[in-house]
């Protein structure tokens, strides 16, 4: 960045000033105080502070070969209780990490505080402590906050891991700075007549006072670059500055010559460019990229020196709170988001002019199926929103224009519902599948009579979906219903898709297929198992043409094969099986194999 590393130039030439603003060395560490951000550079290793040690805190050793690298220090004092942070900002190209001592020795710093030795892979352009200024919640480059109190001294120690070195400011943060914005942190530490290095904005003032007690005159001096020259006309206890230099103030007393130097940097005020209204379409867990919105925000700005940061409020963009999370996870509706353009080399100078409107225009939500059956020998169906928006508009692939159509023929059939809104057109479609399904229709039912456990078997000739239920327990898509036990049963058969059913009444029952009355004591006689599981069953029975040979009851013996007392021919017979059922009337049992075989 160029305006910081114009101000390395200036520190390295005049590192051996007292009031430098980079020491590498721990027992020259640069004392700060008040909220003022410190702008800085590093170069060389200086001393190892670490005495050869290959790690203190998260740190590790460098490529130097030792823990420092290009570092820093620098000590303060708390002079309040609460919550403390801080931002160091740096090239997002570059890699550095810091320490932080509760400390008032060098010789004895113990274990930091705080300490972040994470690479910067993510090309972050903030480390530190509390929260990233750019709303990143997830950053690794941050540590908690510090809680503080009065009287702690601390020593922050930074480090550049990647030798890649264009500098970096450091802004102090957290709720001390809103009880104590002028005193949180201790001035007593600043040994010198102007007090500690000063940064500002472009077009501010910055007054330089060196009111000493018994002083007979003053003397100003500033250096750019090139060496200490004298500010004509300038002999005023004071001095209005407002260039960046290291300015020189010589007081004349009685006895001696004070010399004190300080260093201001004024750093360029960011101007945000022009936003554009947002207007987009808006679907449910929908995240808009604010960083998109940041090169309408630099313009032609370098934006390596500049962060770009969104507020749900002019307060919070003008005090650079609350950041919105450039993921930002939009609701539906109208809003303004207010831009803060901000320095990198001094946090302190922003502008939060600009903002702009973001409308999300809400994509219509659809609620209606889209697989639909007509049963068979339906008038039709109802399809589409049966509560449409008033606001939407709606067009079917039929050329229909309402929000819901009926329906008579299978096929496919395709809503778009529009949502207009100053000039966008946010549109949802579906198609809705209509198929027909046919009635469900029972052809036979088979029974395989075992007597103790029998097999039922649901036939039909109609395609569909069908399930089927016995004595009314749960639906099952088989066909099949294994161990029925004799008696009087009902079997249900229905339309999965909930066209119709119908429901038959069925007798499970067990009787020979064939039989022998010829004196040898087997099969004498015919009859069949299970009427007492009938409420007054009656069987009948009768020759192929019809006549009635037999009637039985539960309690008849069975059938010896004769007709008053004659013997009947061996052929093929048939019989009726009629019952009581649960509304008093006499029925005949269907799906029976009603037919049986005599053999002599």
């Amino acid at each position: 960045m160029v305006k910081l590393i114009a101000s390395i130039t200036v520190f390295v030439f005049f590192c051996h000033m007292t009031y430098a603003q980079v020491t590498p060395d721990c027992g020259g560490a640069i004392p700060i105080c008040r909220n003022t951000p410190v702008n800085g550079g590093t170069n060389g290793y200086g001393t190892d502070d670490f005495n050869g040690a290959s790690s203190s805190g998260c740190l590790e050793r460098t490529t130097s070969g030792s823990i420092e690298s290009n570092s820093a220090w620098y000590r303060f004092r708390t002079s309040t209780a609460g919550q403390l942070g801080f931002n160091i900002g740096h090239d997002s190209a570059e890699d550095w990490d810091f320490a932080l001592y509760r400390a008032s020795d060098c010789n004895n710093l113990g274990d930091p505080v705080r300490c972040n030795f994470f690479d910067n892979s993510d090309f972050n352009s903030f480390i530190g402590v509390g929260e990233d200024p750019t709303g990143d919640m997830d950053s690794v480059q941050y540590e908690d906050w510090l809680q503080v109190n009065p009287g702690e001294d601390y020593y922050l120690f930074i480090n550049n891991f990647s030798d890649v070195n264009s500098g970096f400011s450091i802004q102090f943060t957290g709720d001390i700075w809103v009880t104590n914005p002028t005193d949180a942190l201790d001035c007593t530490i600043v040994n010198n007549l102007l007090g500690a290095p000063v940064a500002a904005c472009e077009g501010d003032t910055v007054l330089l006072d060196a009111t000493t007690s018994g002083a007979t005159g003053y003397a100003w001096f500033n250096d750019v670059g090139n060496g200490f020259q004298t500010i004509v006309g300038s002999t005023n206890p004071t001095l209005n500055v407002t260039t960046s230099a290291i300015y020189r103030v010589v007081v004349t007393t009685a006895t001696s010559n004070i010399v004190s130097d300080v260093q201001v940097a004024f750093t360029p005020v960011p101007s945000t460019g022009m936003m554009l209204d947002e207007i987009i379409c808006h679907t449910s867990d929908m995240i808009f990229d604010l960083e998109t919105k940041d090169m309408e925000a630099l313009g032609t700005q370098n934006p390596d020196e500049y962060v770009i940061s969104y507020h749900s409020s002019q307060a919070d963009a003008l005090a650079g709170t609350n950041p919105l999370m450039k993921q930002y996870p939009k609701s539906s509706g109208q809003e303004v988001i207010y831009v803060r353009t901000t320095s990198l080399a001094n946090p302190d100078c922003f502008d939060a002019t600009e903002s702009f409107v973001f409308d999300a225009v809400e994509t219509p939500q659809l609620s209606f199926d889209n697989e639909v059956t007509i049963c068979e020998n339906s008038t039709g169906t109802v399809i589409g929103e049966t509560l449409p928006n008033p606001s939407y508009s709606y067009s079917w692939s039929t050329g229909e224009l309402t929000p819901n159509i009926t329906v008579s023929q299978e096929g496919d059939y395709t809503l778009t519902v529009t949502n207009s809104s100053n000039g966008l057109n946010c549109e949802a479609q579906r198609t809705v599948v209509v198929r027909t399904s046919n009635l469900p229709v029972i052809s036979d039912i088979e029974i395989e009579d075992l007597q103790s456990s029998n097999t039922v078997t649901v036939l039909t000739d109609v395609v569909g979906n069908f399930e089927y239920s016995l004595d009314g327990g749960t639906f099952q898509s088989s066909n099949v219903f294994e161990g029925v036990s004799g008696g009087m049963h009902t079997v249900t058969m229905r339309d999965a898709l909930g066209c119709g059913e119908i429901t038959e009444n069925i007798v499970v029952v067990g009787f020979p297929p064939i039989f022998s009355p010829n004196g040898d004591v087997l099969n004498e006689s015919w009859q069949i198992d299970g009427l007492s599981a009938l409420n007054e069953p009656i069987v009948t029975i009768y020759d192929r043409y019809g006549k009635l040979i037999k009637e039985m009851t539960e309690f008849s013996a069975g059938w010896d094969g004769s007709f008053n007392g004659r013997p009947l021919p061996s052929t093929d017979y048939w019989f009726k099986l009629s019952y009581i059922d649960n509304d008093g009337n006499r029925v005949y049992a269907k799906y029976l194999q009603s037919h049986f075989s005599l053999r002599r």
